[in-house]
């Protein structure tokens, strides 16, 4: 999914830039030893919708130097550091596929895919070091939140606590923390006055809980051939989501046997079938939605910092996309 940038110019200084970024991103997934730099190059080799460099490179713009070289690396550590994530989800979920790929843990074994993801995050380290202290810092943070998301991810929330805003918070950790500093990068590396930080770090936290959303509602909803998922993967591996969560929330007499389903064993295929069928009719999609819309309202008052013109425009439209997206 790319930024929807409408103004040519700017669209055409965005690819330019994204094609230094992946020529950059080539050569610093490379090792002295083949085979690391094989293992390394596999789930960049098959593709990705590179968003968070992209935010990076967008949000660049609200600056007056959004062609500096520091904002080619920051854009490099936020995709290494997403890439990195990716080889230990895998590991944890299990994963045999990844963007229509073999995983790294299928195609070799979970200790190559456990290291390999170790040795992006030692780039994406040794990279932030060049952007200076407060970039350490930030990617420090950043890493905790993202680590915390997804531990909490692991185990259910406590007896008293919401599950819905246990789930916000594994969400805002694990998705909206990096995309969060993604934007703060752009902004920053490219000399935007600190309101600017502030307000797209802001909005890069919510596009990205927003986002990761919209996976959870796809899951239920989108069929595969227009989304290319098999829906209701989450929903049969029994992994929270909101609309599940919303669903599990009622009181309703009529939603009884929906929560009978969702209480058992659905990696039957029958009674799988029969719940997705169940929540794609429950109110709890529409409510799930309404929420995601919100969110990205929210995120949109926030560029109000920013003057009119193509990069508000261009930020603006990125929200909704995240909020309506079928893919």
């Amino acid at each position: 999914m790319a930024l929807p940038v409408l103004d040519e110019r700017l669209a055409a200084r965005l690819r330019s830039r994204l094609a230094e970024v992946e020529v950059a991103l080539d050569g610093h997934v490379r090792s002295e030893a083949d085979f690391v730099t094989t293992a390394a190059r596999h789930l960049m080799a098959a593709g990705g919708k590179r968003f968070r460099p992209l935010l990076v490179l967008l949000a660049a713009e609200a600056g007056p130097h959004p062609g500096s070289d520091e904002v080619v690396t920051a854009a490099c550590i936020v995709e290494l550091t997403h890439l990195a994530s990716l080889y230990h989800d895998d590991v944890m979920d299990e994963a045999d596929l990844r963007r229509g790929a073999d995983s790294a843990n299928a195609r070799w074994d979970n200790h190559v895919a456990i290291l390999t993801g170790d040795f992006l995050f030692s780039k994406s380290s040794e990279l932030t070091a060049d952007l200076g202290a407060d970039a350490v810092r930030i990617q420090a943070r950043t890493f905790t939140r993202l680590v915390e998301g997804q531990i909490l991810e692991t185990v259910p929330p406590p007896e008293d606590a919401d599950p819905i805003e246990h789930h916000l918070r594994v969400v805002a950790g694990k998705t909206g923390s990096l995309i969060a500093t993604s934007a703060l990068y752009g902004a920053r590396f490219s000399g935007a006055p600190r309101e600017v930080e502030e307000a797209l770090a802001a909005y890069g936290e919510i596009v990205g809980s927003a986002f990761q959303l919209s996976d959870d509602i796809l899951d239920i909803a989108s069929e595969s051939v227009e989304s290319g998922k098999t829906p209701g993967t989450d929903l049969r591996e029994g992994v929270p989501t909101l609309p599940v969560l919303l669903a599990r929330g009622t009181d309703d007499p009529a939603d009884a046997r929906l929560h009978e389903l969702l209480d058992g064993d659905l990696t039957d295929d029958a009674r799988h079938a029969e719940a997705l069928a169940l929540l794609r009719a429950h109110p709890a999609m529409d409510r799930a939605r309404s929420y995601v819309v919100a969110r990205t309202h929210e995120a949109k008052d926030l560029l109000k910092v920013l003057p009119e013109g193509p990069v508000r425009e261009a930020l603006e439209a990125f929200a909704d996309v995240v909020a309506t997206r079928t893919a």
